[in-house]
């Protein structure tokens, strides 16, 4: 049992490792050019001090009482971070919608229609591709769980909070392979993401059909970061009314009281399913359902009363988003840092063809389904829809300004509008 003097020095690590990953991430070109998140970096820093690595190393150097043979944080570390992405997806997700407008259906359905359509189209492709490729090949060639086969959508569609989300659920399912080749695919995607929609950008730009305005990917970068960094700093009216408690700790009793509605949902959930089809026999559902995609609709609900209630100006967006992407740090760099390679390895082939298949079928939809979707600028539109299905928000956002830094397309709105009606249900673990 770790208690909770380890749990806060666990944290302090992860803290540091994210230190040193910006670091690496300012100092080495490579990452910066593919624009790999500091997560990521220090995710995989974690892993190279770990007993999996270093501590193999030192090992079969030295022998077993070798030092740093169990490498360099000690065990209760490892066992603190592997509790931490089931904890704190539901963070991510409760504050997903928190500070957001809620418009009505017909409101989004009007402006982003084809985006809603394409988006669709490109997760539940990757459903498809991945539940045909396990039937074919992997349950019968590699005897994997046909439960692989949602490990496309699960890592590219829904990325490292989506697959940490789960992974309970696919222990639990007798899937224990799953959450290790989940959080591998999620970086992978993230990876692959960038580096192929910037080759598909440069394709695009050459067959005219965007045009990047003399930017290069770089000051594309620098501007969404500049975009990010205004937006953060300009006074709220949260940040004005807030005084007697301070904003952030204000922000984190909304999270909290989202979590709390999603547990209740979850509650009420098991005790229908407990008085009506369970009790005759049929099978039970809700014991699998995670709290996370609940916690979520609970911040729709929370948001929706206290617009209700003239008191949506409460919930502070922006730093909604800081608290948000800090807990999504801390996801990455505990679950790639305890990610097991041994998994990796004894499912190589199988990995390998799930990532081919699914960054396979993500180019395919946007080369060829995109254009008959889309009415207009249907590249910069579906661009960012790709980017999005990789695995992360950001990348689509990312390509969707090198490819349209002016916004001529009005993609951002439309792209905007459809994730409302995508992150609930392919993105946020519903399906």
């Amino acid at each position: 049992m770790v208690s909770l003097k380890q749990a806060f020095v666990a944290l302090v690590v992860i803290g540091l490792l994210l230190l040193v990953g910006r670091i690496l991430r300012e100092r080495i070109g490579l990452f910066r050019r593919l624009f790999i998140p500091s997560s990521i970096v220090a995710g995989f820093l974690g892993l190279l001090l770990s007993a999996q690595v270093l501590g193999s190393l030192a090992a079969s150097l030295g022998g077993p009482d070798a030092p740093l043979a169990g490498g360099v944080f000690p065990q209760w570390v490892g066992d603190t971070w592997r509790t931490l992405p089931g904890i704190l997806i539901n963070v991510v997700f409760a504050a997903l919608f928190l500070g957001e407008r809620i418009p009505k259906p017909r409101e989004i359905w009007r402006k982003a229609g084809p985006q809603v359509v394409f988006g669709q189209m490109l997760a539940w492709g990757q459903y498809t591709v991945g539940l045909t490729l396990a039937i074919v090949v992997l349950a019968p060639l590699f005897g994997m769980s046909p439960m692989a086969g949602a490990l496309i959508e699960i890592a590219f569609e829904g990325g490292h909070g989506t697959a940490a989300g789960m992974a309970a659920t696919m222990r639990e399912l007798g899937f224990a392979d799953g959450p290790d080749l989940a959080y591998g695919l999620a970086t992978v995607g993230v990876v692959s993401g960038v580096i192929v929609g910037t080759i598909l950008i440069n394709w695009g730009a050459r067959r005219g059909l965007v045009e990047v305005a003399g930017k290069t990917r770089q000051a594309a970068h620098d501007e969404l970061s500049e975009r990010e960094d205004q937006a953060f700093e300009a006074p709220s009216r949260a940040d004005e009314e807030l005084q007697t408690t301070d904003p952030l700790s204000m922000q984190f009793g909304m999270v909290g009281l989202a979590i709390a509605v999603g547990w209740l949902l979850h509650q009420g959930l098991l005790l229908v399913e407990g008085w009506t089809w369970a009790r005759l026999g049929g099978p039970t559902i809700m014991p699998y359902v995670p709290l996370f995609p609940l916690a979520m609709l609970g911040g729709v609900l929370v948001q929706a009363t206290l617009d209700a209630t003239g008191h949506g100006h409460s919930v502070d967006r922006r730093l909604m988003n800081r608290i948000s992407g800090a807990a999504l740090d801390f996801i990455i760099v505990s679950a790639l840092a305890t990610l097991s390679l041994g998994v990796l390895g004894e499912n190589l082939a199988p990995f390998l063809l799930l990532a081919f298949v699914g960054i396979a079928w993500n180019v395919c939809a946007l080369l060829f389904l995109a254009p008959r979707v889309m009415p207009d600028y249907w590249f910069q539109r579906g661009i960012a829809d790709f980017g999005q299905s990789m695995g992360v928000t950001a990348t689509g956002l990312l390509l969707l300004r090198m490819s349209d830094p002016a916004n001529r397309s009005g993609a951002w709105e439309s792209f905007g509008y459809k994730q409302l009606l995508t992150e609930p249900f392919v993105g946020g673990g519903l399906v």
